[in-house]
């Protein structure tokens, strides 16, 4: 990622939360706050991605299902 790719946000939290981001940097497990919360908010993105997507495919098969019912009611329950 480069420098100029990235924008910046301004954010609060919980100190718990900053206590935790602090404790992930001294343990090695990330270079920087920074660096913490681009991998948690990368990891969260994905995650809901892929979330929707099948909330998706599954609104769209009962869309299929609806209109299939319809239509057999309208085949063979005609009034």
């Amino acid at each position: 990622m480069e420098e100029n790719d990235l924008e910046k946000v301004t954010l609060r939290l919980p100190a718990r939360y900053v206590r935790a981001l602090d404790f992930l940097v001294k343990a090695d497990d990330f270079p920087s706050r920074s660096e913490a919360i681009r991998a948690a908010i990368r990891d969260f993105i994905y995650a809901r991605v892929d979330l929707v997507a099948d909330k998706m495919k599954k609104m769209e098969e009962a869309e299929r299902t609806l209109a299939s019912i319809e239509e057999m009611e309208q085949r063979y329950l005609r009034k």
